[in-house]
C-alpha cells in the first residue's frame, strides 16, 4: 500500500477543496451579509492543513493500484465533508452544534438535500450559496474533477475514476485518456448547470436563485434557498423547468457525451436504460395525476397535473425538492415516492438510488428464471440492447443488490435503537442512503428532531449511497489490507 502517496494526494485535494470557501465569502461581500468571516477562517484552516499533509510528501509519486484508488476515494469523501462543516462551526448565524454542521456537509456534498437548518429565507446569503454549491460540487464528484489534474502530477487517475463513477459499467471509458473523459464530463456539467441557471431566470427568478437553484438542479441536490422550497415561486413554468433538468441530469452521462460528440439524439432513442428510465417516469406521473383526481386533493385537474409531474420526477430522481406537503397526500402517494427513489437515475448520472440499469438487470433475471423453471434444458441470455451481458456483470448485480439491503436493514435497525419510531426510521434511511433528502413522519420537513446519534448514523448512511456501498464496504474486507 502506498501510504504516502495516498497522503500526498489528500493533502493535494483538500488544498483544491480550501478554494471552494471563496466564491461565498465573496457573495457576503456583495450582498454585505456580515457572513464572510467564517469562509475565510476555513479557508486558512483547510489549506494549512493540505499544505501540511502535501509538502512533506509532495516527492511521493507512483501509480495507484485498486486498494489505493477506493482508499483515497473513501477517506477523500469522509475528510471533505469533514472540511466543508467548518464554515457551519465557526459561524454564529446560523448558530448550529458541530453534529448539525457535519450532517449539513455532507448532506450537502452527497447531494442528499436533508437538512437540519430552518428560517432559510433570513440568513446570510453566502450560507445559502455555500450550501448549493456544496450539492454543485458533490453532483458529478469532486475526484471526476481531481482526475483531470493529477495525471499531470505524476498520478495515474484510472483508479480513483473507477472507485468513483456509479454504475455497474463503470469500465467502459468514454474517450481513450481518463483526464479527458472528466474534462467532457464536467464541460457537459458546467453547460447544463448554465442552461438550467439562464431558464429559471428567464422564468423570473432572481440572479442569485437562478445560480443557486441550477446548482441544486443538475446535481440532484434539492437544497433550496427558502424553507418553502420550491413552491416559494408558485410558479408552473418554473415547475416545469425543473423538471426537465432533473430528468436531463438524471440521465446518463455518457448518451449526453456521444450526443455532443456525435451531434445526434439517437443514442438517447437506442439506449434500454434511458428507455426504462421514461416509462417508469411516465407509469409514476400517471398514478399520481389519477389519484390525485380521484381523491379531490386539488381543485381541478391542471393543478393536480402540475403537483403530481412535479413530485413524482423530483422524487424518483432523488432530487426532493417540494412544491407541496406531498407527506399530506393520500398514504398511497408518499409510500410510493419513497420506494420509487430505491430505482433512482441512470447509471453515471448525478442521482441516487440502486440505478435503472441495476433494476432492469434484476428484472430480467427474474424472468429468466421464470423462463428456466419452464424449460429447464433451455439456454437464455440476457441482453441490453443487441449486446448479451456475461454472467459476471449479473453476479455483481445481485451482489451490489444484497449489499444495499443489508446495509439499508442495519442502518434502519440501528436507528429504531436510538429511538426512533418506525416509520421515520425506514424512510430517514430509504432517504438517505437513495440520497433524496426528506421522508415521512418527523423527517417530513428537516431532519432537527433526530438525535445527535440518529444524524451521526444518516451521514454514514449518506456516504454509503454516495460511494454506492461496496467503494466503502471494500475497506471491511480483510483481504483488502493484505500484501
Amino acid at each position: 500500500m502506498q501510504y504516502r502517496t495516498i497522503i500526498r494526494i489528500l493533502g493535494l485535494l483538500i488544498c483544491i477543496f480550501s478554494f471552494a470557501m471563496l466564491p461565498p465569502a465573496i457573495v457576503s461581500v456583495i450582498y454585505r451579509d456580515g457572513g464572510g468571516l467564517p469562509f475565510v477562517i476555513a479557508f486558512i484552516f483547510a489549506i494549512t492543513a493540505g499544505l501540511t499533509v502535501f509538502y512533506p510528501n509532495r516527492n511521493q509519486k507512483a501509480d495507484l493500484r485498486a486498494r489505493e484508488g477506493f482508499l483515497i476515494v473513501v477517506f477523500f469523501w469522509l475528510v471533505l465533508g469533514s472540511f466543508g462543516a467548518l464554515p457551519f462551526i465557526f459561524s454564529t448565524d446560523p448558530s448550529i452544534s458541530v453534529a448539525d454542521a457535519f450532517f449539513e456537509s455532507f448532506s450537502g456534498l452527497t447531494t442528499t438535500g436533508a437538512t437540519v437548518l430552518t428560517g432559510l429565507d433570513t440568513l446570510p446569503k453566502s450560507f445559502l450559496f455555500y450550501r448549493q454549491q456544496l450539492q454543485w460540487f458533490g453532483g458529478m464528484g469532486i475526484i471526476v474533477l481531481a482526475v483531470a489534474i493529477l495525471p499531470l502530477l505524476g498520478v495515474g487517475g484510472m483508479q480513483l475514476y473507477r472507485a468513483e463513477t456509479p454504475g455497474p459499467m463503470k469500465d467502459s471509458k468514454m474517450t481513450p485518456r481518463i483526464a479527458d473523459t472528466a474534462k467532457h464530463l464536467w464541460y457537459i456539467y458546467v453547460a447544463l448547470t448554465a442552461a438550467c441557471a439562464l431558464a429559471y431566470w428567464a422564468a423570473g427568478m432572481s440572479v442569485f436563485d437562478a445560480i443557486c437553484h441550477s446548482f441544486s438542479t443538475i446535481a440532484i441536490g434539492g437544497f433550496s434557498t427558502h424553507d418553502a422550497s420550491l413552491a416559494y415561486f408558485d410558479s408552473p413554468v418554473i415547475n416545469g423547468i425543473c423538471v426537465f433538468f432533473l430528468l436531463v441530469a438524471a440521465a446518463n452521462f455518457s448518451l449526453h457525451f456521444a450526443a455532443w460528440r456525435d451531434k445526434t439524439l439517437k443514442n438517447y432513442v437506442r439506449d434500454p436504460e434511458f428507455k426504462t428510465f421514461l416509462i417508469i417516469q411516465l407509469a409514476l406521473v400517471v398514478l399520481c395525476w389519477y389519484t390525485l383526481v380521484k381523491q379531490g386533493v386539488f381543485e381541478n385537474r391542471w393543478e393536480a397535473l402540475d403537483q403530481g409531474l412535479f413530485q413524482a420526477v423530483s422524487m424518483s430522481t432523488t432530487a426532493g425538492f417540494a412544491t407541496t406537503d406531498f407527506s399530506s397526500w393520500p398514504l398511497f402517494l408518499p409510500i410510493l415516492l419513497i420506494f420509487s427513489s430505491f430505482i433512482g437515475g441512470c447509471a453515471s448520472s448525478t442521482g441516487g438510488g440502486l440505478k435503472v440499469i441495476r433494476v432492469l438487470l434484476l428484472f430480467k433475471q427474474g424472468i429468466r428464471e421464470l423462463n428456466r423453471l419452464v424449460h429447464p434444458k433451455a439456454i437464455f441470455s440476457i441482453k441490453l440492447g443487441k449486446k448479451a451481458l456475461p454472467d459476471r456483470v449479473l453476479e455483481a448485480v445481485w451482489g451490489f443488490f444484497s449489499a444495499y439491503t443489508l446495509v439499508f436493514v442495519v442502518i434502519m435497525l440501528a436507528l429504531i435503537a436510538t429511538g426512533m419510531d418506525n416509520l421515520t426510521a425506514f424512510t430517514a434511511t430509504a432517504a438517505c442512503l437513495n440520497n433524496l433528502g426528506p421522508g415521512l413522519g418527523e423527517v417530513a420537513a428537516n431532519y432537527q428532531s433526530v438525535s445527535d446519534t440518529g444524524k451521526w448514523i444518516l451521514m454514514l448512511a449518506m456516504v454509503f449511497g454516495r460511494l454506492e456501498v461496496f467503494t466503502l464496504l471494500v475497506l471491511f474486507t480483510p483481504s483488502f489490507w493484505r500484501n
